[in-house]
């Protein structure tokens, strides 16, 4: 089964009232930020924030790895406190934390900022247990604070667009959703930088997770181990069932299945390299979801395609095309501007609201039960992975149902 944390882990959570932070901001105040987890995804979150045009200072940071630390103190202009502990950087006297830990971290770091009476920027998934989400839901609904899920599909654009389009009609009822993610990942090419261990807390890295011995493989890649991530549901189908509960409106699957398996990489890790699921949306207007995914070499890509009754929808994170029922001619396909060259850097649209929302105090765009729904989805995939069966699912508890 994939990892269920210590309870601790989340148990901060519920019943909680986190505190209100007593900085007032005007519109030209420069934001006090601290950083938790300071690896190759914060940096993308920084450079984003660098151009944002918002002025924000680097207050203090903490990684349990000391050249990360070193590495943001720097880009601070020495600025920034470095912390082993995060805590650490929640007692400083900030305005909010940028968050991008492993997944088995989430939870507890972002439950702990908001009872400091920090806004949060939180990774996706935002969840690294199913159980966990209702606790997230209910720490942030409990406090007065921002937080902002990574799911950046929602801040773009051309995704907004396309909601547009089929909010006025254009695709009809929606009976059948496609989803596909194939990485392709060549790990024989791929050699992460060496790890100096006497630097590593590796102990701290664990926080919840059973003991074990330190491997280089499960700190690089440790979204293919249960104890840490979810492979890819949880790291690439979170942003497409994203985007499918953003189109349809539905964000609650009442059955999973899926089948698949570690079929190419014999490197120890526990969640599946090839995994398909189905997802289905009950009434009213039902439909189901499926994902295809493999790191196998071979295939490459990635896309949503959407089948309605009054057309088909072709969407990925540069364009989008939309083909109404019928269409014979390129001029009756409804086309999205291509935008080149995008991939991460459409990042930069998601931390810009987050930002402005922590001087407005508005809801963001990837509000807490974005985060949780897209997590739950994949988690019920990874569910049935797990236990070989077909996983129903009440949508009004939810909760999963007995055999």
């Amino acid at each position: 089964m994939p990892f269920t944390p210590n309870r601790r882990s989340f148990i901060i959570a519920s019943g909680m009232t986190a505190l209100a932070s007593t900085r007032v901001l005007g519109a030209n105040d420069t934001l006090r930020v601290g950083v938790i987890g300071a690896g190759g995804r914060m940096r993308t979150v920084l450079d984003s924030a660098d151009k944002s045009g918002i002025p924000f200072q680097i207050v203090a940071v903490s990684d349990v790895y000391g050249p990360r630390r070193d590495e943001v103190k720097e880009r601070s202009n020495g600025i920034a406190t470095t912390h082993l502990d995060y805590h650490e950087v929640l007692a400083k006297d900030i305005d909010a934390v940028l968050i991008a830990s492993p997944d088995h971290w989430h939870v507890r770091m972002a439950c702990d900022a908001l009872a400091a009476g920090k806004d949060v920027y939180l990774e996706k998934p935002v969840t690294h247990t199913i159980e966990e989400g209702s606790a997230l839901a209910k720490a942030v609904r409990s406090s007065k604070q921002v937080l902002q899920c990574g799911m950046q599909q929602r801040s773009w654009t051309h995704f907004r667009n396309a909601v547009d389009l089929i909010q006025a009609g254009s695709l009809g009822r929606v009976t059948q959703v496609r989803t596909f993610w194939w990485q392709n990942y060549n790990v024989a090419a791929w050699k992460p930088k060496p790890i100096n261990a006497q630097e590593l807390d590796w102990k701290m890295w664990l926080g919840g997770a059973p003991d074990q011995p330190f491997s280089e493989e499960k700190y690089y890649r440790w979204r293919w181990f249960w104890n840490f991530g979810g492979g890819g549901m949880t790291d690439l189908f979170t942003h497409w069932i994203d985007v499918v509960h953003m189109f349809t409106g539905k964000d609650i699957p009442c059955c999973a299945s899926a089948a698949g398996g570690v079929y190419r990489y014999r490197d120890g890790r526990t969640a599946p390299d090839t995994i398909n699921v189905l997802l289905e949306y009950a009434d009213p207007n039902p439909f189901t979801a499926t994902f295809e995914a493999t790191l196998v070499p071979g295939i490459r890509g990635e896309a949503i395609e959407m089948c309605g009754t009054e057309g088909r929808l072709w969407i990925d994170r540069s364009r989008y095309e939309f083909y109404p029922v019928g269409a014979k001619e390129p001029s009756e396909v409804v086309k999205a501007e291509v935008m080149e060259g995008v991939r991460d850097s459409l990042t930069q649209d998601h931390v810009n609201n987050f930002l402005d929302c922590v001087k407005s105090r508005a809801k963001p765009n990837g509000d807490v039960l974005i985060g949780h729904r897209s997590a739950q989805a994949s988690h019920l995939g990874n569910i049935s992975y797990e236990q070989k069966r077909r996983i129903p699912f009440d949508t009004t508890r939810e909760e999963i149902l007995p055999v």
